[in-house]
């Protein structure tokens, strides 16, 4: 290949910007908010870095179960190192769902750092659990499920009143006194009632809130109010410095088929900055590309 001279490489290299400063300023560069999966966000003010995206584990979740854990321990490692390849390193796990032991095993040998664990405690006795009343006992059998040492971010599970901060008060120390040590990073329940969403927007004690969040709202689509009215608190919970995950992007799978609903709903969520992160329920290596691919897809400004 015949070289330039330096003359030659100036001239053209002029050209060059001679052409980009005629160019369109739409063409010339890209302005607009992207909103990538594999993005490395900030959760709120607790100093966890984690990707935009979260694996989620819990479709259908009950009883230490859930679809992802039902299809078997083959279908679950081909699903979580695909999302891992695709730069997905944020797990979203609770002990309703048995997904602990899956994850271990499908991320073991990997490097412990590289990936942020969410998980949550189940408070309330049911026919697959008793609860202690606290979260020691709960968060050291989490962690021998899951082969670490710590935790980072732990929920009470399913808050579904206004009164939860006093009806899991010892929970809360716990939690409190674990985070104090270092077992545990960050704090926070997962919200499934609206009251219960507003005291977790104001409360001192709530790190993160995991949130159900879309742009159609209401019960038909696992909303704890209207799009709206449930905007309105997490907009008061991200200024007051909680980090909020947000679930049931995609209608707790209504939109599943829809790929103009599946738009629709992350240009609402992340246009008016609703959310540090989202979770989905991905099921298969293809739904995990089909989030991401619509997730690059959204453009904002």
């Amino acid at each position: 290949m015949q070289q330039l001279s330096r003359r030659q490489f100036i001239r053209t290299s002029l050209a060059g910007a001679g052409a980009l400063a005629a160019m369109p300023a739409c063409l010339a560069a890209d302005t607009t908010a992207r909103f990538r999966a594999s993005d490395i966000v900030t959760l709120g003010k607790t100093g966890i870095k984690t990707t935009r995206l979260a694996q989620g584990t819990g479709y259908n979740g009950y009883n230490r179960s859930s679809a992802q854990t039902r299809a078997g321990k083959e279908a679950f490692d081909r699903l979580v190192r695909h999302s891992v390849d695709e730069g997905v390193t944020f797990m979203d796990m609770a002990d309703l769902y048995g997904s602990h032991p899956f994850v271990r095993e499908t991320l073991r040998g990997m490097p412990r750092d590289k990936f942020v664990y969410l998980t949550k405690i189940w408070p309330r006795k049911e026919n697959w659990v008793t609860p202690s009343g606290g979260a020691r006992e709960e968060v050291d059998r989490f962690r021998k499920e899951l082969d670490t040492d710590k935790l980072d971010i732990v929920l009470i599970h399913c808050m579904l009143n206004d009164k939860w901060a006093t009806e899991y008060a010892r929970v809360r120390d716990e939690l409190s006194e674990l985070k104090q040590k270092g077992v545990v990073r960050a704090v926070g329940v997962s919200c499934h009632d609206f009251g219960a969403l507003k005291v977790a927007a104001e409360h001192p004690w709530v790190d993160v809130i995991l949130a159900r969040i879309n742009h159609k709202g209401g019960r038909e689509y696992s909303m704890d109010g209207t799009a709206e009215e449930v905007s309105a608190v997490l907009k008061k919970a991200r200024q007051n410095g909680k980090a909020i995950v947000g679930m049931k992007i995609f209608g707790a799978g209504k939109f599943a088929k829809n790929s103009e609903e599946k738009d629709a709903s992350l240009r609402y969520v992340f246009g008016h900055n609703l959310v540090d992160a989202i979770t989905v329920g991905m099921m298969n290596p293809a739904e995990v590309d089909d989030t991401v691919r619509h997730m690059e897809a959204v453009r904002i400004g």
